[in-house]
């Protein structure tokens, strides 16, 4: 049975991020000359009545507080001009705190101004907002401005304490000394445990938990770093979540210590985080949080959840936990279960729970994703060896059924272990109808690349029964590179690094330079082409084979938003032979590479100009940069 095209389906799924909060920061420009008038302070409006259960905010509060950000992105970054602008603004945020983190639109700019916040003043905004927490954290504009306030604690935690004159100590003095940063958040952190059911299943009180929980634990998720509202470098804002990594920072032992007493709040009422959609969310933040900071806890927590599990009323074909990897809600808790337990307590949950239901879990619509997160989690050969041989003869059923994602996972575990290599790339050919004749396999890149089974991606009407046709070369090499798919990419990438590629090397060598073009131009397709460059199972001599079909291509190749990417890895990796022909070619349309919005950084990156007219200074240049470049290979191999 033939495989018809499919659309690529993504290998996991990502926690609901919440809505748009805000609009993202620009960047600062040049301020005119002479020096900066602070817009005047807002009206003073705290003896009008409040007609709604919140402060209402005057339009001429949010004016006043819109041009304010707007002169501070705009204001030098440093300097004592700044440093009064930023004290003035914040002492009126302070003023009207409630009011402008449940405004829409004051939500939204106070978020950006706390971005901008030295550490008294964001301490005496937390400390005006937290008389209202229940009703700010519960709030759908409220919420965002708590997670801002949260999030800069990696900027702000062990800061020094700021110099505040005397007028200042004297206003704080009326209320009580001002609380530190250290102390608020672990405030903060025991009124949600006096309560946490309530916050952690509320739509919006739930938001507060899951950053909580980063902030206690010092780490910092990707979702949450992209969303980042503290961050003003341009680079940060506009970098996909997918490209960001947790990223770690330091934080006093009592955070750790609340870390595990706020975690203890799940295991209280371990069946609401379990079934419930919203709460589920929180648990599985605090998993992947205990997981790097508190191993031995995290694992506590997981034993938890699976016991739970386990002792629900069991399904009719095996254990109860079956009935919870097709649940929508407790299967995305599951996955992250999977991803964060210990290899033996992974080997014991497969043989107890998994074994001898692979293939029904890979063709379930919801049960295929924590199938995969258990392949992703296997690091040792005695669990690969037991799961590829239940799941290996049904690939092609797994592809046919729209769950590439399965195989894929199969594949990248085979790659990591190091183990099953050939076995899965035979079963692979099978799959695709390329593996015979022989003279088929030839053409496996594109249709791993597409998805596509031989005849769907040729177009051919074969017989179920009848002789398989040969492989035409004409044929292939008129035919355009079909779409590329994200999971295909990702398929090429892990058989590159297998320890014999040489099948689909040589595949990729029989692809025409327009075909590579495509590949290398591909959002998806230009990571095959990483792949080729850093794979260390990928030989000098095999490397410069398949490359040298771009010969011809550069030019198209530097005017692409991708393609110019992959042209600069080439170029880095290349000798200076290889660089005098690349350089040679596009100098042939040096001006059609300088007006073209990536060309002409490739252009530059090559010293194209230099290369026109001085070349010997060019060639000088070049075998410096390769004599570095070898030094410090050395130094790295050693």
């Amino acid at each position: 049975m033939g495989l018809g095209p499919r659309s690529p389906h993504k290998a996991g799924r990502r926690f609901p991020a919440g809505g748009k909060r805000g609009r993202g920061a620009k960047g600062s420009g040049r301020p005119p000359p002479g020096r900066r008038r602070p817009p005047c302070p807002p009206p003073d409006r705290s003896s009008e009545p409040a007609l709604d259960a919140h402060p209402h905010l005057s339009p001429e509060a949010l004016g006043y507080f819109r041009r304010a950000l707007s002169a501070l992105k705009e204001a030098p970054e440093t300097g004592e001009e700044r440093e009064l602008m930023v004290h003035n603004v914040l002492k009126e945020v302070e003023a009207q705190a409630l009011a402008l983190a449940t405004n829409k639109t004051g939500s939204e700019i106070m978020q950006e101004l706390l971005g901008f916040s030295p550490l008294k003043p964001l301490c005496r905004v937390w400390a005006a907002l937290r008389s209202s927490l229940r009703s700010v954290a519960c709030h759908r504009c409220g919420v965002h401005v708590l997670q801002s306030a949260l999030l800069q604690l990696p900027r702000l935690l062990g800061s020094p304490a700021e110099k505040e004159e005397d007028v200042e100590e004297e206003e704080n003095g009326k209320d009580g000394p001002l609380e530190t940063l250290e102390e608020l958040v672990l405030g903060l952190a025991s009124e949600v445990c006096d309560d946490f059911l309530f916050y952690s299943g509320d739509t919006h009180g739930s938001f507060v938990v899951r950053t909580l929980l980063q902030v206690l634990g010092g780490t910092l998720l990707e979702s949450e770093r992209a969303r980042h509202r503290g961050s003003q470098s341009p680079d940060a804002q506009r970098a996909p979540a997918r490209e960001c990594k947790p990223t770690d920072f330091e934080v006093p032992e009592t955070f750790l210590n609340c870390l595990q007493d706020l975690s203890s709040c799940f295991l209280k009422d371990i069946a609401v985080f379990i079934t419930d959609k919203i709460s589920s969310f929180c648990l599985q933040v605090a998993l992947q949080i205990l997981h790097r900071k508190l191993p031995q806890f995290c694992a506590h927590l997981c034993n938890a959840v699976i016991s739970y599990l386990s002792s629900r009323n069991s399904s009719a074909d095996g254990s109860p936990l079956l009935l919870f990897l097709r649940d929508q809600t407790s299967s995305r808790l599951l996955e992250q279960v999977l991803l964060v337990l210990e290899p033996l307590r992974l080997q014991s949950l497969f043989e107890d729970h998994f074994q001898g239901q692979l293939q029904a879990l890979a063709a379930h619509p919801i049960a295929n994703f924590p199938l995969q997160r258990l392949l992703d989690a296997i690091t040792t050969t005695e669990l690969l060896s037991p799961v590829f041989e239940e799941l290996s003869p049904a690939l092609e059923a797994v592809l046919a059924q729209g769950h590439p994602g399965v195989v894929i996972a199969l594949v990248g575990a085979c790659r990591r272990v190091g183990a099953h290599q050939a076995q899965v790339l035979q079963l692979l050919l099978e799959a695709f109808h390329c593996a015979e004749p022989s003279s088929r396999q030839v053409a496996c890149v594109p249709l791993f690349a597409t998805l596509m089974a031989y005849e769907v991606y040729y177009g051919l009407l074969e017989e179920e029964g009848a002789v398989l046709a040969e492989h035409q070369v004409d044929m292939a090499m008129a035919r355009a590179l079909g779409d590329v798919t994200v999971l295909g990419s990702l398929l090429l990438q892990h058989l590159l690094h297998f320890s014999s590629p040489g099948i689909i090397l040589q595949s990729l060598g029989a692809l025409t330079g327009p075909q590579l073009l495509t590949l290398a131009q591909s959002p998806a397709g230009s990571h095959v082409l990483d792949a080729i460059l850093t794979s260390p199972s990928v030989t000098r001599k095999q490397r410069r084979r398949v490359l040298k079909t771009l010969k011809g291509q550069y030019v198209a190749l530097a005017c692409s938003r991708h393609g110019s990417r992959v042209l600069d890895a080439i170029w880095s990796g290349a000798a200076l032979g290889a660089r005098k022909e690349i350089a040679a070619e596009l100098g042939e349309r040096n001006q059609e590479l300088i007006r073209d919005p990536f060309g002409h950084h490739v252009a530059r990156n090559v010293a194209l100009t230099t290369f026109l007219k001085r070349r010997e200074a060019w060639e000088q240049q070049q075998g410096a940069v390769a004599k570095r470049r070898r030094a410090l290979n050395s130094i790295l191999e050693d």
